[in-house]
């Protein structure tokens, strides 16, 4: 069969094929493959693990970037998310059962000095954080003595639930919107916050989560859209094995939102987040500023990444259509691939992975929904 890599050049050699047979036009897929397939023949240069992890613990978990992705800073909760997302690692490792008695251990200590945790939380929170503290404190607890009976299923289980509990509170420590959004983008629709959308599928239900913290514009523009009931009824035009999904294509000759109020194509810049930076780079990718060694608060390392397509020309001219990932770590690995700082990505799939894998080209978004997060919703200021 040949090693992963020639199987990896001949499976792309023939995407490329039906890429230039069919023709495409105006979607990431042509740009996707072009990328692969070039970035399979450089030697040497590679882009580092997310969050400087070594190769191969990149984080691909969208709920878990979704955490670190809350502008915070409060060490203690960190540590504590970190001690309990470590727990799936080790366990992959053989069942490390030392290793996950050793992180459960540590997520306790922390729990131990609540008031550390408290530091990070506004006071009119602090009651309510002190009640998930509470509820974390006597969920560790029983991990540990679940961790005990070297039950693989309950110990993933119970991690995933104590999960939840984290990003409630570190939710609560998100005491304002981060940064301020230029001026000259006012005229578009912002999330200043997140919101979670139910898509309804022919095939089954998706849930997502956009994250405004990190791009405002894309995210509002999304929330906008699906406000307004412009993905129902729309057809998935592309569906390709390990590469993506894409829908947002509206019939006609149109291929992105035009405004009724203004009888205008709406196009959004491109926005991407670098990690460790306080706000969105706009209208300019990665490769263009020589980031080469950056990667964005939202990466491409996720099964079910949702982000803007765009045509390859004019990287501000996305509008309505939009793309998961459908991550493969050999085909796309997480950060070691090019599409990171390329296209805006402004949220992960949370529930319904499953049914991104069973889409095909022509069939159908039923409808989509705004149900939770419309607070943060900011509508577009008119002149």
């Amino acid at each position: 069969m040949g090693s992963p890599r020639q199987k990896l050049m001949l499976h792309l050699s023939y995407l490329m094929f039906k890429l230039i047979k069919s023709c495409l036009h105006n979607s990431v897929i042509s740009l996707l493959l072009v990328i692969l397939f070039l970035a399979t023949g450089t030697v040497g240069w590679t882009l580092p693990s997310y969050a400087g992890l070594p190769a191969g613990n990149a984080i691909t978990d969208g709920k878990a970037l979704l955490r670190y992705a809350l502008p915070i800073d409060n060490q203690p909760v960190r540590d504590l998310q970190g001690d309990l997302e470590d727990i799936s690692n080790q366990m992959r490792a053989n069942r490390r059962w030392s290793a996950v008695s050793k992180d459960v251990s540590k997520a306790l200590r922390v729990l131990d000095k609540p008031a550390k945790i408290l530091e990070g939380v506004p006071e009119q929170r602090q009651a309510q954080a002190e009640t998930l503290i509470a509820k974390l404190k006597d969920g560790v607890t029983g991990l540990q003595e679940i961790v005990s009976t070297k039950d693989k299923e309950k110990v993933l289980q119970e991690r995933s639930q104590l999960l939840n509990v984290v990003g409630e509170l570190e939710e609560l420590m998100v005491e304002k919107f981060p940064f301020e959004v230029p001026e000259e983008y006012s005229n578009l629709a912002q999330l200043k916050g997140r919101a979670t959308i139910d898509l309804e599928t022919n095939k089954g239900n998706i849930t997502m989560i956009v994250d405004g913290y990190s791009a405002p514009i894309t995210a509002g523009n999304f929330v906008d859209l699906v406000k307004r009931g412009f993905y129902d009824g729309l057809e998935f035009t592309r569906a390709e094995e390990s590469y993506v999904v894409q829908t947002g294509d509206p019939p006609g000759k149109e291929f992105g939102f035009i405004d009724p109020k203004t009888n205008q194509y709406r196009s959004i810049p491109l926005e991407i987040l670098v990690e460790g930076d306080e706000e969105p780079l706009y209208g300019v990718t990665f490769e263009q500023l020589g980031l080469y060694t950056e990667l964005p608060r939202l990466p491409f390392s996720a099964y079910g990444a949702v982000a803007m397509a765009r045509s390859e020309v004019d990287i501000n001219n996305a509008s309505s259509q939009f793309f998961f990932l459908l991550f493969d770590s050999e085909l796309t690995p997480a950060g070691r691939n090019i599409l990171d700082g390329r296209y805006s990505v402004f949220g992960y799939v949370t529930q319904g992975k499953e049914v991104l894998g069973k889409i095909e080209a022509g069939d159908k978004i039923v409808s989509a929904k705004v149900v939770q997060g419309m607070e943060n919703f900011v509508e577009p200021k008119t002149t």
